[in-house]
This record gives C-alpha cells, sequence and structure tokens, in this order.
C-alpha cells in the first residue's frame, strides 16, 4: 500500500494544531501508533527568545487539575509567547519573579505588565508600569457578591464593576466614590455573635469586595493614564489563548505529562510563526 511520507515537525504540527488524533494520523499516513509516538518523543522543544525587546507583558497560569499548570508570559504587542514554566502545585510570586529575570537577563525591555493581581505581585512589580486586569477584579466581586445579590448596595456595586471595562477613569472613580458615600453607613454596620460576645461587620462579603476595588484601585487604570503605550486593560488575548489551547488539548486526553508539555510547547511556538520571528 502506497504510504505519504511526512516529516515528523509536520506529523506533530498536524497533532497539535489540526486536532488530528493518533489514530487519524495513523490511517492517513499508515504509520501505526507506537511508530508516531516514538517519533513524537524525539522532539526537543525550541528555545523561544524574540529580537522584540521593548515589550508590554501578559502575565498569568492556567492550570489542568491541582497538580499541573503551566505560567505564561506573553507580549501584549506581538502575541508571541517570550517565557513559560510547568510547576505542580499553586502558582507563587516566586515563579513569576523567575520569568522577570528571564526576561531582563535576555535584555528585554518591560515597558508595561498586566497581571491578575496575586498578593504581593504589585510590590514585586512596583519598578514597572502594572496594569490590574479589570476582567479579573470583576471575578474577584463577583466571587464576593455572586453573580445575583440581593443586597441592594451589592447589586449597585457589581453593576457599576462591570460597567468598569467599558467606560473612562473618571467616571468609573466618580461612580464608585458616590457608591461609597451613598453606603458608608451601611458598610460599617456591625453584628454580635450571640455565643463569643464579639462583634463584627454585619456585612463582611460586600466590605471585602469594596476594599477589593480601593486597594487595587491604583492599578486599574494604568492602561488610561498611559493611553499611548498600547497596555491593555485585561489580560483576555492571553486567557483567550489558554482557552483555544485546553481546546485542542481535549482532543488529546491520553496524553503523558511530558508529552503534554511538548504539546504545550509547540503551541506557544506557533505564536512566533504566527507573528512572525524577530
Amino acid at each position: 500500500m502506497f504510504r505519504k511520507v511526512v516529516d515528523t515537525q509536520s506529523l506533530w504540527s498536524e497533532y497539535v494544531h489540526g486536532k488530528q488524533t493518533l489514530k487519524q494520523l495513523s490511517e492517513r499516513y499508515g504509520l501505526s501508533h507506537d511508530t508516531i509516538t516514538r517519533r513524537f518523543d524525539t522532539i526537543r522543544p525550541p528555545r523561544m527568545v524574540s529580537s522584540s525587546k521593548s515589550v508590554v507583558l501578559l502575565i498569568d497560569t492556567t492550570y489542568w487539575g491541582w497538580r499541573f499548570g503551566v505560567v505564561a508570559f506573553k507580549d501584549a504587542r506581538t502575541g508571541k509567547v517570550l517565557w513559560r514554566k510547568f510547576i505542580r502545585q499553586k502558582e507563587t510570586l516566586a515563579d513569576y519573579q523567575e520569568g522577570i529575570g528571564w526576561l531582563e537577563k535576555h535584555r528585554f525591555v518591560i515597558e508595561g505588565v498586566v497581571c491578575d493581581g496575586l498578593r504581593g505581585m504589585f510590590g514585586m512589580l512596583g519598578k514597572y508600569l502594572v496594569q490590574m486586569c479589570q476582567f479579573h477584579q470583576v471575578k474577584i466581586v463577583q466571587k464576593y457578591l455572586t453573580r445575583r445579590p440581593d443586597l441592594p448596595a451589592s447589586r449597585e456595586l457589581l453593576e457599576l464593576v462591570r460597567l468598569m471595562v467599558h467606560t473612562d477613569k473618571e467616571s468609573f472613580v466618580g461612580a464608585f466614590e458616590e457608591w461609597c458615600e451613598r453606603w458608608a453607613d451601611f458598610l460599617k454596620e456591625r453584628s454580635r455573635d450571640p455565643s463569643t460576645g464579639k462583634s463584627h461587620y454585619t456585612h463582611r462579603k460586600l466590605r471585602s469586595a469594596y476594599l477589593s476595588i480601593k486597594r487595587n484601585m491604583p492599578y486599574l487604570w494604568t492602561w488610561y493614564d498611559h493611553r499611548g503605550m498600547d497596555i491593555p486593560n485585561t489580560n483576555n488575548a492571553l486567557e483567550g489563548m489558554f482557552t483555544d489551547l485546553k481546546s485542542k488539548l481535549r482532543n488529546h486526553n491520553s496524553l503523558t505529562k511530558e508529552r503534554r508539555m511538548k504539546f504545550i510547547d509547540e503551541y506557544f511556538r506557533a505564536t512566533f510563526r504566527r507573528s512572525g520571528r524577530g
């Protein structure tokens, strides 16, 4: 039977980007599953270094289960993934510091960073322009208040924060300050625990949502204060990439961890091909 000749890299590219399963590749090229996987095992991920040294970083982590994830740094301007690290536990500041250190070592000029506000992140990135992802801020507030809160104050705050990604700094800050003034006494209300006699804030989740906005406010509008630098207000471009990556990986659920890592590296390498090396 005639067999189509295909090199290993093309076979791998079809597997990752063309969503071809091992069965489909085996039938198309007349190769056994074992032969294909052995050829895949010979692939070594290339080193990804860009000559576009002035960058605005989108940084975040995505997970598959509890014991496997990847930290990724993507340049918002070129769309290239510049650095990644596989992790076996929850992300830490040290993981992000490692990536920043690698970029600095390779003479990248970091003109801005968009992040999700991990505790301690703003301090660690203090010498850069930092933008808190507005979409993550919305998710933080929703976590505290739920998507359909009962209290009028909570409903107003949730509606306000959802408008943040569609408005300007002056409008949002003004509306937030009006909300704070209108509900100031409500936020201070306290209740007493009859079993311990200790008092606590009555509307603790509402206060937590409010305080998260207040605490992050200096970083929510960096993009607006530096509009000429093309700093995004969200990490959506990176989140969208993670979503697409997971969609492609769902076609290959039986991958070992090592082959999954290779798959992810190939997916990230393609960001260089799409945007052009350099």
